[in-house]
C-alpha cells in the first residue's frame, strides 16, 4: 500500500514543498508579520515604481461609474482607492451619475485592520467594504463584479486555477480581469543582476525596517518560483479569459496579465 504522505500534493512556498494548507498558513503568518509596515517596505523595496505599476493597471481597466471593483489580496486599499478616483473622474468628465464601489478582499485580518487603519481611507467611507476571504473560495455571488484586480497576491495562493476560476465565477459578462505580479525580466543578464538585488538587498531592508527578515526572504523566492509570463498567461486563458494580454513593466520586474470575461 502507497504511504499517503508520499501521494500528498505538495506546493512550493518559496523555495520548500509544503502542503496546500501548510502554505496558506504560513502566507498568512507572512502577512500578519509584515502587515504594519508592508507599505513603506512596497515603496523601499521598488523605489516607489510599484505605485506607476498600479496606475498603469487601474488605466488598463477604465473604470466607470457605478461599477463595482474586487481586489483580492488587496491588503491595504491601493487599488480600490484608484479605481474609485479613477471613475469619480470618468462619471465628472462625461457628465454620468453613479458612484463605483470597491471590495478589499484578503485572507490575512492584520492586512485589512492596516487598511482601514490609513487615515486616507475616510474619505471612502461606505464605498470601500473589508472582507475577510479566501481567493480560492471567493464570498460572493455568480457574477456580481465588474472588475477584478490582484496585485502582487496571485503568487501566494496554494492553488492558483482555483482563484482563477473564481474570478472567473464573480465577474459580470464582460467584465475584466487584472492580474499585477512580480515576474521575470526579459533580458538574462538584467534579471542576473535583480536577482543578486533581491536576495542580499530585500531580505536586509525586512530585517531593519519590518524587523522580519525571514518573511521577505520568502517573498523574493516566490517571486523566482512564479510562472514566466507566457506559461500564467496561457493558466489564465485555461480558466476561461478570453483576449489575455500582457503587458511588462520595467522591463519584466513586474507584469500585467489582462483578460475578459465571456
Amino acid at each position: 500500500m502507497t504511504d499517503q504522505t508520499d501521494t500528498e500534493k505538495t506546493v512550493s512556498f518559496g523555495f520548500e514543498e509544503v502542503t496546500p494548507d501548510e502554505k496558506v498558513a504560513r502566507v498568512k503568518g507572512v502577512f500578519r508579520s509584515v502587515a504594519s509596515r508592508y507599505d513603506v517596505m512596497n515603496d523601499l523595496m521598488s523605489a516607489g515604481v510599484h505605485r506607476l505599476w498600479k496606475h498603469d493597471t487601474i488605466a488598463k481597466l477604465n473604470p466607470q461609474p457605478g461599477e463595482k471593483l474586487l481586489d483580492v489580496a488587496g491588503g491595504t486599499g491601493d487599488l480600490a482607492k484608484a479605481f474609485i478616483d479613477r471613475a469619480d473622474k470618468a462619471g465628472r468628465r462625461r457628465h454620468r451619475d453613479g458612484l463605483a464601489s470597491a471590495v478589499v478582499c484578503d485572507i490575512n485580518d492584520a492586512m485589512l485592520d492596516a487598511g482601514r487603519a490609513r487615515p486616507d481611507m475616510a474619505a471612502y467611507e461606505g464605498r470601500i467594504n473589508w472582507v475577510c476571504g479566501d481567493a480560492q473560495a471567493l464570498p460572493f455571488e455568480d457574477k456580481s463584479m465588474d472588475a477584478v484586480t490582484i496585485a502582487f497576491g496571485i503568487r501566494n495562493v496554494a492553488d492558483r486555477s482555483a482563484a482563477l476560476s473564481e474570478f472567473r465565477r464573480v465577474l459580470k459578462t464582460g467584465g475584466r480581469l487584472a492580474v499585477l505580479e512580480f515576474s521575470h525580466m526579459t533580458v538574462p543578464m538584467l534579471q542576473k543582476m535583480y536577482d543578486t538585488y533581491s536576495f542580499s538587498v530585500i531580505p536586509r531592508l525586512g530585517e531593519l525596517v519590518a524587523s522580519d527578515r525571514e518573511s521577505y526572504q520568502y517573498l523574493v523566492e516566490s517571486i523566482r518560483k512564479f510562472p514566466k509570463q507566457d506559461l500564467f498567461r496561457e493558466e489564465v486563458r485555461a480558466a476561461g479569459f478570453s483576449g489575455v494580454s500582457v503587458t511588462n513593466f520595467s522591463g519584466g520586474i513586474a507584469a500585467l496579465h489582462y483578460g475578459w470575461a465571456v
